[in-house]
């Protein structure tokens, strides 16, 4: 992946970072482009007091904050959740003062993963460590293109018992307390950086989680994104029918009524796929921001959305001992959970769901 700087990179307190960071970046096989509008991973760096994002022009783009402050950091949420929105960020670091040479870093996630690299190990391994925290945005390909074709048949565009599936589902999500944002933001951040959150990371109102359901052997009806998962209803627009994925042009393929401006389906389209194609016994498919005792999850933390994240979680899926009956930990971020239909898969996991996501 091409990887470039934005922003503050040569100012003093921020380039012996910078320097050592590319050296990691490069070390590891990326290739560094002068101009930061053609690279697929950016590092924008800015004063944590005057935040200037940098404003990607493709989606593809993974964009990591660098700021620094001069007092502790004690509080992940209020101080480095809204460096991390209001940069329009993937991935935030913070540097803060510490006890060594090199500086504490502190990381942010869009879920609220907080992990600290202290600068105690050396500059060497200060920097390994940095690059495993980045190494997910830097070797991941987005999946978010959708190619919509009109082409619905005229009996499925009311929705079928399976669509029907999928609203009960939904509800059955609200009704566990899991649709809601996981704390609330309002409460935290700036009006300006509640919409640029929802905005960049999909967020609006009640659209944590998505649901899908088979339709037949090689296509399956999924939630859309963005929307309301408590109230499901118009095909095309809340739930989508996914008949195949483009390599070639990176795009999950939907068949739409020709009448309904479609939305675009959840980014998770392209791990449902995965799993649907390889597993015929799978019948649907639950992801929510939930965590469960003694699973089995991804080694890394894949964006959402991308190819690399379903491939991991194919694998895991995989190895089951019950494919259709399996449950999968995606690490800091909630779990994929696969059943024979939706209702049954809400009868397995009754009670058993925790709330809160563990990070590490």
């Amino acid at each position: 992946m091409d990887f470039s700087f934005a922003g503050l990179h040569a100012q003093a307190r921020f380039q012996k970072f910078a320097v050592g960071l590319r050296g990691s970046l490069e070390s590891h096989g990326h290739r560094w482009v002068e101009d930061p509008e053609t690279a697929s991973l950016v590092v924008n760096f800015f004063e944590s007091d005057d935040i200037k994002p940098f404003r990607r022009r493709a989606q593809a783009v993974f964009l990591v904050g660098v700021s620094a402050i001069d007092t502790p950091f004690t509080a992940p949420i209020p101080q480095g959740y809204p460096l991390l929105v209001r940069s329009l960020s993937n991935l935030m670091l913070t540097m803060a003062p510490g006890d060594s040479a090199d500086p504490d870093l502190h990381f942010m996630t869009p879920e609220q993963g907080h992990y600290v690299v202290d600068g105690s190990h050396g500059e060497k391994e200060y920097f390994e460590r940095v690059y495993k925290r980045i190494e997910p945005l830097a070797t991941s390909r987005l999946v978010i293109n959708n190619l919509f074709e009109p082409d619905l048949p005229e009996e499925l565009h009311n929705g079928n018992a399976t669509t029907d599936s999928i609203s009960r589902a939904g509800q059955e999500l609200a009704k566990l307390d899991l649709l809601p944002a996981p704390f609330p933001m309002d409460e935290v951040l700036e009006e300006r950086d509640v919409k640029h959150l929802k905005r960049l990371f999909g967020i609006g109102g009640l659209s944590y989680g998505n649901l899908s359901a088979r339709h037949d052997e090689k296509t399956f009806w999924m939630s859309a994104s963005g929307v309301d998962k408590s109230n499901l209803r118009e095909i095309g627009r809340d739930i989508l029918l996914v008949t195949d994925y483009d390599e070639e042009r990176n795009a999950m393929l939907l068949s739409v009524p020709p009448d309904v401006e479609p939305r675009r389906v959840s980014v998770d389209a392209i791990e449902h796929w995965m799993v649907y194609r390889e597993h015929p016994d799978v019948g649907a498919i639950l992801h929510v921001h939930a965590w469960m005792h003694e699973i089995r999850s991804t080694e890394f933390n894949y964006p959402c959305g991308t190819y690399e994240l379903g491939v991991a979680v194919a694998g895991i899926i995989r190895e089951a001992e019950d494919p259709s009956r399996a449950v999968v930990g995606l690490k800091n971020h909630g779990l994929t959970i696969t059943g024979r239909s939706l209702d049954e898969i809400f009868e397995r996991v009754d009670g058993k769901l925790l709330r809160v996501v563990p990070m590490s």
